[in-house]
């Protein structure tokens, strides 16, 4: 566990919470099943069943399609204190049990069908936990609350796919598959000891299932929203960046080889937004979750734009991968603690569905469409309009912070 987690959990800080610890672990249980399917999914696709790489991208799409609108119905369920609970446990526990089932099957659109389930359960679950969070720590400590908890996440991505690698060495794909369930189901467990240490939410009456939508984009909190909106708008995902180390190392180092150093530059991406999670939710709760937001935002905005201009040498790359997880880590930690200082108690479950709704649509609109200026135009293009998002980010940010 990197230093400053381990010195966070030795010193028993007060805001470290029982509950805040069972969330944490359970964030970091749930990556490490959910990355060994996810890391062999390709080639179980492609090798094993022998489907088209095309299947792959068919299935991912309509999986996240699925889990952005279950974020949305998931934010409803979180709204009500009686139902968090449940919510974020049998979410976590559905998730893992539907994934590890990918290991028996035969056909390519049961893998999609098993993918998706296990990707609307994971959209219904978010929300509850990330209010589930907010039950179980003061409001002054949200930061570092949810800077833990994403450093774990973090910490999980970075062990999954090492955990794959060595699974499939003794056991192989299938059998590796089958086994994610482990992980995943502890992670349930860690979770129903998370709800046991929120008395708050046995307090409350049951209330009626609504999704609601106004009341969350209006005032700061709809103001801050605009402004995660237009960050998300241009958070890519990661494979893209693996996908231009690889490009631009190919022609000096061969494909293989430029492969591999991609995989490692991505480790270094996890590894500096766990390290940079902790000291993000400090800083949240020092100076206001906006203003690292906004930090998180310009360390995208220069890295996007340093991959634009980036050529072959290694030092370059491994630093602007490095600024990028940063970038990950500042602004994952100060989007939730800001969500939860300024959404009503009773808003809190529709505002983080509101808020995972929009990261989901927005990555899936970033990838898209910044793949297609990639194939169309140039890579330069692509990472050029990712940087232009961030600068509107900024700018909407800033006057959020009014």
């Amino acid at each position: 566990m990197p230093s400053s987690l381990s010195s966070a959990v030795g010193s028993r800080p007060s805001w470290l919470t029982r509950g805040v610890a069972a969330i944490g672990g359970a964030s970091f249980l749930d990556d490490v099943g959910q990355e060994v399917p996810t890391s062999l999914l390709p080639a179980f696709l492609t090798s094993t069943l022998g489907a088209p790489a095309a299947a792959l991208g068919a299935i991912e799409g309509i999986a996240n399609g699925f889990s952005g609108v279950a974020r949305l119905a998931g934010g409803a369920l979180a709204d009500d204190p009686a139902r968090r609970g449940t919510t974020a446990v049998g979410g976590y526990a559905a998730t893992a049990v539907l994934t590890s089932v990918i290991g028996v099957t035969t056909a390519a659109w049961q893998v999609g069908v098993l993918r998706t389930a296990a990707w609307t359960t994971r959209g219904l679950r978010s929300p509850a936990r990330d209010a589930l969070l907010a039950d179980v720590v003061p409001p002054e400590a949200y930061g570092r609350a949810y800077g833990f908890e994403r450093a774990l996440d973090n910490l999980g991505a970075i062990v999954g796919p090492l955990l794959a690698l060595a699974l499939v060495a003794v056991v192989g794909v299938r059998t590796a598959i089958l086994v994610s369930v482990v992980p995943g189901l502890l992670a349930a467990l860690a979770m129903l000891a998370a709800v046991r240490s929120a008395p708050r939410l046995r307090e409350h009456e049951r209330q009626p299932f609504r999704i609601r939508i106004r009341p969350v984009v209006h005032g700061r909190l709809g103001r801050l929203l605009a402004g995660v909106s237009a960050f998300e708008l241009g958070n890519v995902a990661a494979t893209l960046l693996i996908l231009r180390a690889t490009e631009l190392l190919t022609p000096d180092r061969g494909h293989d080889a430029a492969v591999k150093v991609a995989l490692l530059l991505y480790a270094t991406y996890n590894l500096t937004a766990t390290l940079s999670s902790v000291p993000a939710g400090r800083a949240t709760d020092r100076r206001g979750g906006v203003r690292v937001l906004v930090a998180g935002v310009v360390a995208f905005l220069v890295a996007y734009a340093g991959f634009a201009f980036a050529g072959a040498a290694l030092l370059p790359l491994v630093a602007l991968f490095a600024l990028a997880g940063v970038g990950i880590g500042l602004a994952e930690t100060a989007q939730r603690a800001a969500v939860a200082a300024l959404a009503p108690p009773d808003l809190r479950g529709s505002a983080f569905g509101a808020l995972a709704a929009v990261q989901a649509f927005g990555n899936l609109a970033a990838s898209v469409v910044a793949g297609a200026l990639w194939t169309l135009v140039s890579p330069r293009a692509a990472f050029l309009y990712l940087a232009g998002w961030m600068v509107v980010s900024a700018v909407a940010l800033a006057k959020a912070a009014r």
